[in-house]
């Protein structure tokens, strides 16, 4: 049976004192990440970290867009003992000289170099179990590597339960944008999704479909996130802030509908970066400038206690 859980209040306090650990760069056949290692050199968890859509570095920060969100995740469960790598995609960060051509990029380059490092963290000695964690587009990155190789437990981040076509069309109705534009997007998304280009898109929608990413969009159209999770046999952790303006609690349901024995946690006042933010969308967005806010803090727990349960 699903298990749905709203969180109101923090639902524990973990009684385990904030340890001391270091914080390594490491290289991988070129690929570049951070891995905070176990404290005492033994044998224990390690989590996998893998970012969101777009040009998304390690800490969770882009051109424009200062969160350091995956950095407090990943030090907030160094503080709990829980060790971590969060990865430079390829082509991003200090993983970008690994990088193809925008026009090479496809969504399983993503997927094969998930898997690349958890290979690569399965050979540590000091590792005893293995997880991995995405976030945004990073979830289904995550989904699709946990398919191919095995893993303890697979944690959901603010993943879209649909294909990305439907969530962009979601996303210009939000962002106020008129039905015109709302139906171009549209046009173009559905013969991206039948695998032909469009060289021709309008201005205002260049951000979405410059010809450059559109192979890389074919790609990734055809994936559902909700029919890829339903075979996943590893444990899975589902966690959606409510106020995210760029994936919702309907995203969350459904992906917990595809496979019922997820655990599925939704916390009010959490948005897409995991910072406490209301649900105006200017004092929303105005979080994502801003390195300095802290997680929310009922988020360390749920993914601490998912950790420990399995």
């Amino acid at each position: 049976m699903r298990l749905l859980l709203i969180i109101f209040v923090i639902l524990y306090v973990i009684p385990i004192p904030a340890m001391a650990w270091t914080e390594d760069d490491i290289t991988n056949e070129g690929l570049a990440g951070s891995l905070i290692p176990a404290t005492d050199g033994k044998p224990g968890p390690m989590v996998l970290i893998l970012p969101g859509s777009g040009p998304v570095d390690r800490d969770g920060n882009a051109p424009g867009m200062d969160t350091d969100s995956l950095k407090l995740l990943a030090r907030g469960l160094a503080d709990l003992g829980i060790s971590s790598l969060r990865i430079d995609k390829r082509g991003v960060g200090e993983s970008y000289a690994a990088g193809p051509s925008i026009e090479d990029l496809r969504f399983g380059t993503y997927v094969n170099d998930a898997v690349q490092w958890l290979d690569f963290l399965r050979r540590r000695s000091d590792v005893s179990k293995l997880y991995i964690l995405g976030h945004s587009e990073g979830a289904l990155v995550a989904t699709l590597a946990a398919k191919r190789t095995s893993v303890a437990g697979l944690i959901l981040l603010e993943g879209a339960g649909q294909p990305i076509a439907q969530i962009l069309a979601r996303q210009l109705a939000n962002a106020g944008a008129s039905l015109k534009l709302q139906r171009l997007s549209k046009r173009i998304s559905d013969r991206l999704e039948h695998g032909v280009a469009v060289p021709n898109v309008p201005v205002e929608l260049l951000a979405l479909y410059q010809p450059r990413v559109q192979r890389y969009l074919m790609s990734w159209m055809p994936l559902d996130p909700a029919s890829e999770l339903a075979s996943v046999t590893c444990p899975v952790l589902i966690v959606q802030g409510d106020t995210d303006l760029q994936v919702s609690v309907d995203d969350a349901r459904k992906l917990s509908s595809a496979l019922p024995s997820a655990q599925l946690v939704v916390i009010p006042g959490m948005n897409h970066i995991l910072k406490d933010a209301p649900e105006d969308r200017a004092q929303n967005l105005a979080t994502y400038g801003n390195s300095f806010l802290p997680l929310d803090t009922r988020l360390l727990p749920v993914l601490a206690d998912f950790l420990r349960q399995h």
